[in-house]
């Protein structure tokens, strides 16, 4: 696989069959934040507290990730109920493998969403290790 194209591409977060995702072993999903979640600098919105509490209901667990600093992601985070790493530092793997602790799956059970292709599916889709990616545009 080319390092800079994702296993599967979405229009939106919004529109991924996450139970379909949970029936093939997916465990846990990473996520971008801005121009992924909702736009640049917005708070969370109803879709986004109702897709983490439908998350949560199909039993996966989820992270967010961001090159952003913690008075930005903590804030979003608490608000639909995710875990979270800020200033990840990505496009290094080390934030994606902190957030997968946090949350406990492996690369081969979880999957990371992001709206960059050197930021958010580079590193991912490169990686030695056998992450899943979705891009959302």
């Amino acid at each position: 696989m080319s390092k800079l194209y994702p296993w599967a591409e979405a229009a939106s977060a919004y529109q991924i069959d996450y139970q379909k995702e949970y029936d093939n072993g997916v465990r846990g999903v990473l996520f971008d934040v801005d121009n992924t979640l909702v736009r640049h600098g917005e708070p969370a919105t109803k879709q986004a507290k109702e897709l983490f509490e439908h998350l949560r209901s199909i039993g996966l667990k989820t992270c967010i990730i961001s090159n952003n600093k913690e008075p930005r992601v903590s804030p979003f985070a608490k608000e639909v109920g995710s875990y979270y790493i800020y200033k990840a530092g990505k496009p290094s793997v080390r934030g994606y493998e902190d957030a997968m602790k946090r949350i406990h799956t492996t690369p081969d059970t979880t999957i990371f969403i992001g709206d960059q292709i050197f930021t958010d599916i580079y590193v991912v889709s490169g990686s030695s290790k056998d992450f899943s990616t979705s891009i959302t545009v």
